[in-house]
């Protein structure tokens, strides 16, 4: 294969890859179950309040979505968590923020019943000044997922979990296993997500 060809088909698998990218909250999800919702940034001259999650806001909490726990990771820039493998739980919603830094969490739908099953999408989580507005983004049970940091700084994940840590719950899929293509078709890996941030 020629440079040229080589090169070309990079830029056309980059391209279809970032049309993947989701950046705010307006965007439609592309896999059932996956919520984006939108923060309000209050900004005064002593600095800022964002509130992360409401009883009031039913995409983020209710019945089905309780809270149960909060944490927070620090992961270094490039980074990601389990980079040859997804994250899957069988009964926890995973609600994720970003608090420093930038990620982009890959989520793809390994729910053989879904109607949205085999669907991948890319979610840009940044608390980087000119970022867009901050997001949280709900990740369903069932839904394959993880992250990379993708700002030349470390990120911070802040996660509110609907279940409280339980190893029984959380899995791990190898991406050969999983089966999940971009619409180039070629196997997701986070070094194309990198690929798109370098």
């Amino acid at each position: 294969m020629t440079t040229i060809r080589r090169v070309q088909e990079n830029t056309a698998h980059q391209l279809a890859l970032r049309a993947l990218v989701v950046r705010d909250g307006g965007t439609p999800s592309p896999i059932a179950g996956v919520t984006l919702r939108e923060l309000r940034v209050n900004r005064d001259d002593r600095g800022t309040l964002t509130e992360l999650l409401r009883s009031d806001w039913p995409d983020l909490y209710d019945d089905r979505h309780p809270f149960a726990q909060a944490y927070v990771s620090m992961t270094l820039p490039g980074v990601a968590r389990d980079d040859d493998r997804w994250h899957v739980h069988v009964h926890q919603t995973d609600r994720f923020y970003c608090l420093a830094g930038a990620i982009v969490v890959a989520i793809a739908d390994g729910r053989a019943s879904s109607p949205t099953s085999g669907q991948l999408m890319l979610v840009e989580l940044s608390a980087i000044a000119d970022a867009p507005a901050p997001l949280v983004v709900t990740i369903p049970p069932g839904t394959l997922h993880g992250f990379v940091v993708t700002s030349d700084v470390p990120a911070m994940l802040m996660n509110f979990p609907t279940r409280l840590y339980d190893p029984a719950d959380e899995g791990r899929v190898p991406f050969a296993d999983a089966g999940i293509l971009t619409p180039g078709g070629r196997p997701f890996s986070y070094d194309a997500v990198r690929a798109l941030y370098a």
